[in-house]
């Protein structure tokens, strides 16, 4: 009896040394300027043929983090992203709601966090994504993550890519 409470009380704390951990990343920056940081994104990916993907949301929000761990870590999705889109990770916390910006995005804080917008090499806004849409138990699907960064890439919005 006393080996099964001993393992308990380990794997409890290892629980929540986890979840600390996972607490600590850190992918939002609160003192970022993300009017600077979406314009130099949209210069590269104009220079690049790449589309901007903002990824709205904050360090407090589990679900950011795990979509951030899933396009960074799946094979599939980090060469669809890496391929099509430059990322910002645009903030937005008690420290800093970035209201001005996410104003002249269309208010796609209504959507919850994270939410996704997509701009085009020139900073024009071509898409808000509601990041629920793209769920699937306790994360994002990956074959749901990648029909949507497929569906907004450059080359699905090219006419040329349509002609035959």
């Amino acid at each position: 009896m006393r080996y099964i409470l001993t393992s308990f009380l380990f794997l409890a704390i290892l629980s929540v040394a986890k979840a600390q951990e996972a607490a600590d990343v850190h992918i939002y920056n609160p003192d970022a300027d993300a009017f600077a940081d979406i314009h130099n994104a949209v210069v590269k990916a104009g220079t690049e043929n790449k589309h901007v993907l903002l990824q709205v949301g904050g360090n407090w929000c589990i679900w950011c983090r795990r979509f951030n761990t899933l396009v960074t870590t799946d094979p599939v999705l980090k060469g669809i992203v890496d391929s099509n889109f430059v990322i910002v990770h645009v903030n937005y916390s008690p420290e800093n709601k970035n209201l001005k910006v996410l104003e002249s995005l269309g208010y796609p804080q209504r959507f919850g966090f994270p939410v996704f917008v997509v701009l085009d090499g020139k900073g024009n806004r071509i898409h808000t994504q509601n990041s629920g849409y793209l769920e699937e138990g306790q994360g994002h699907s990956p074959k749901k993550v990648a029909e949507f960064l497929r569906q907004w890439s450059p080359s699905a919005l090219n006419p040329d890519s349509y002609k035959k």
